[in-house]
């Protein structure tokens, strides 16, 4: 009756850390970062985005900033006051709803002369990626060694 039960648990405790959805970090540009002429919606379309995910701006804060704006203000690079600006150098966003999501660097030109604009789509948060770094590793280990003390407490 006893190994029913552990068996049991061991099964449910599989499944609701197998369906656990771990969030992607994005750095936008990757190793360019967010800078004057590069293609970013090159670099955006290789890149499956959800909701949870996070985008991360580095750049030189003295020289561009990160505007969110909407489709419009895309397309003619330009925006208002109303548009939330970042400009620590090293910001985040966190990817909270779907849909299209529009960011461009207001300084100068920059936007409409460099292409330092990019647009992309969030699709609702779906099941865990497969591991692209050593932290899922890290997670898997770590579930790992959780079962095994969980095992031990039953033995």
């Amino acid at each position: 009756m006893a190994s029913a039960a552990r068996l049991t648990f061991f099964a449910v405790s599989m499944v609701l850390l197998s369906s656990v959805a771990i969030a992607t970090d994005f750095t936008v540009g990757d190793g360019t970062g967010w800078t004057l002429d590069f293609n970013y919606t090159a670099w955006a379309q290789a890149k499956l985005f959800r909701v949870g995910d996070t985008l991360w701006f580095n750049y030189d804060k003295t020289k561009h900033n990160v505007v969110k704006v909407n489709g419009t203000e895309f397309q003619e690079c330009s925006f208002t006051a109303n548009n939330e600006v970042l400009s620590s150098g090293k910001d985040s966003i966190v990817l909270k709803t779907e849909g299209k999501k529009w960011y461009v660097c207001g300084v100068g030109n920059h936007c409409a002369a460099h292409q330092m604009k990019f647009v992309i789509n969030v699709e609702a948060q779906g099941p865990a990626p497969a591991p692209t770094s050593s932290a899922p590793s890290l997670v898997s280990s770590l579930f790992g060694l959780l079962f095994l003390a969980i095992a031990a407490i039953f033995a």
